[in-house]
C-alpha cells in the first residue's frame, strides 16, 4: 500500500505559512481575512490556508521601538520566527512594515524563506507601470534606508514626505490607527502628503504601514495607492495556493542599492538621502 503522502507535489500542497503578527493585532486581523478569502475563492466549498500565526505582544515591540532598541526588537521576532519554522512552517512572513526593518535578523534565525512585504509590493509597482514611489508610513519607513532600498534592488526609485509631515504621519499611525481610531482630520492629513508625493513625481504611492488603509482609499489620491497590507496578503495567498514558491519575488542580490536613489528635492516631498535618520 502507497504510504501516504509519498510523491506529493510540494506546490500542490505546500507547508503552512507561518505568520508574524501582533504589529498590530488590527491589521494581522486583515492577513488572515484576506489570505483566507484569496484561497477560498480559488479553491471553493470550505477551502482555507494553512497558516501557523504568532500573535506577539505589541506593547513590548513598541517598546523596543521607542526605545531604539532594535536588537532587542529583533530578538523577539526571531525567537518567534524560529518557533513557526519549528512547528512547520514552510515560509515566515513578518504582518507589518516597519519590523522588517530587522528582517536580516530574522532571515538569520531561519531556515526557511522570509516573504519581504517590499518585494510584493515592488511587483505591484511593476504591474502598475510605477518605476517612481511615495512612501507613506511609520517615520522609521520614511526616514531610513532599509525599505526604500528594497524598492531600489528592484529597480524603483522612492520618494517620501517632507520632516514635519513625517511626524504627523507617524503620530496618527501610532496615536490613532494601531488603537483602531480613525478621523476624517488625519484622513486630512494622509491627502496632503499623498498630493505632495505625486507633485514630488510619484507615479504610485505605497501605504507602508499596514493599519493606513483603515484611514484611505483610492478616492484620496490622485495616482493609484498600493496597499502593502494587501499585497503582501495576496503573494502569501500564492504561496498557500501552491501558485508561487516561498522566495518568487524576492530580488537578485542587493548590491549598488545607494546608486540608484534620487537626491532631488521637491516641495513637501524629499528624496531618500543616504543619511536620512528618524527625528
Amino acid at each position: 500500500m502507497p504510504v501516504a503522502g509519498a510523491g506529493v507535489d510540494l506546490m500542490q500542497h505546500p507547508a503552512p505559512l507561518g505568520i508574524l503578527g501582533g504589529m498590530s493585532w488590527h491589521s494581522t486581523a486583515h492577513y488572515y481575512r484576506a489570505i483566507n478569502e484569496r484561497v477560498a475563492a480559488v479553491r471553493g466549498g470550505h477551502a482555507s490556508a494553512r497558516m501557523l500565526l504568532a500573535s506577539v505582544d505589541f506593547a513590548e515591540v513598541r517598546d523596543c521601538q521607542l526605545r531604539e532598541d532594535w536588537p532587542g526588537a529583533a530578538a523577539i521576532l526571531a525567537r518567534e520566527a524560529a518557533a513557526l519554522e519549528r512547528a512547520g512552517a514552510g515560509s515566515i512572513a513578518i504582518a507589518t512594515n516597519l519590523m522588517h526593518k530587522v528582517a536580516p535578523e530574522v532571515e538569520a534565525a531561519i531556515g526557511v524563506p522570509l516573504v519581504h512585504i517590499a518585494d510584493a509590493v515592488a511587483d505591484a509597482a511593476r504591474a502598475a507601470g510605477a518605476r517612481t514611489l511615495g512612501i507613506v508610513g511609520t517615520r522609521w519607513v520614511m526616514s531610513e534606508r532599509f525599505y526604500a532600498h528594497r524598492l531600489a534592488a528592484h529597480g524603483i526609485r522612492t520618494v517620501v514626505p517632507d520632516a514635519s509631515a513625517q511626524v504627523e504621519l507617524d503620530r496618527i499611525v501610532f496615536d490613532e490607527l494601531t488603537r483602531g481610531v480613525v478621523t476624517e482630520a488625519s484622513r486630512a492629513a494622509f491627502r496632503d502628503a499623498f498630493a505632495a508625493l505625486a507633485d514630488a513625481g510619484a507615479e504610485a504611492i505605497v501605504l507602508a504601514c499596514t493599519e493606513i488603509m483603515l484611514l484611505v482609499d483610492a478616492g484620496d489620491a490622485r495616482v493609484p495607492l498600493i496597499d502593502s497590507c494587501e499585497q503582501h496578503a495576496a503573494a502569501l495567498a500564492r504561496i498557500a495556493l501552491g501558485e508561487a514558491s516561498a522566495d518568487a519575488l524576492a530580488p537578485e542580490p542587493l548590491h549598488g542599492v545607494e546608486h540608484g536613489l534620487h537626491r532631488g528635492n521637491a516641495l513637501r516631498a524629499v528624496a531618500v538621502a543616504q543619511g536620512d535618520r528618524p527625528s
